[in-house]
């Protein structure tokens, strides 16, 4: 278990489920976007080179509706840009999981054994998170780190 104090984040952010597939391809189209429009130019205030993909606005549980924002670390949200989203998120219990491997498919692949171990890991449903830092890049010695609030 970890302790995480609270941070701000600002990026794009999109609505979806993970019932038909539906996550799958919104999630691809969001990260096409995120590197086609150029998103972290835009973005002033960032606190290091690590993307984040956070999890949040849970309908229920990880067959509901959540929302997904990819964005960057930001020491304030006095400057969200235009059309992008920002967002506080308050410190909190997680555990974390390490996603090793090529991606996406290691990600995908981590996320499953999660959601098989759903009720044993009491999941709190505020937000979950993962982290792309120097080491997600490495085809398939990749490294990602997810973070699952837990109650």
């Amino acid at each position: 278990m970890e302790n995480i104090e609270g941070f701000n984040i600002i990026g794009i952010s999109v609505r979806t489920t993970n019932e038909g597939g539906k996550a799958a391809k919104d999630l691809g189209n969001l990260w096409s976007r995120f590197f086609a429009e150029n998103i972290p130019a835009k973005i002033t205030n960032i606190m290091s080179n690590e993307m984040y993909a956070i999890y949040t606005d849970y309908e229920n549980d990880y067959m509901g509706e959540y929302t997904t924002l990819v964005g960057f670390k930001v020491s304030s949200l006095d400057d969200v840009p235009e059309g992008l989203t920002g967002r506080a998120f308050e410190g909190g219990s997680f555990k974390k999981f390490v996603a090793k491997g090529e991606m996406p498919d290691s990600v995908v692949n981590e996320w499953q054994k999660i959601w098989s171990a759903d009720k044993e890991l009491n999941r709190a449903y505020t937000y979950d998170y993962e982290v792309y830092g120097d080491k997600s890049q490495k085809g398939k010695d990749s490294e990602i780190d997810i973070y699952i609030a837990v109650g």
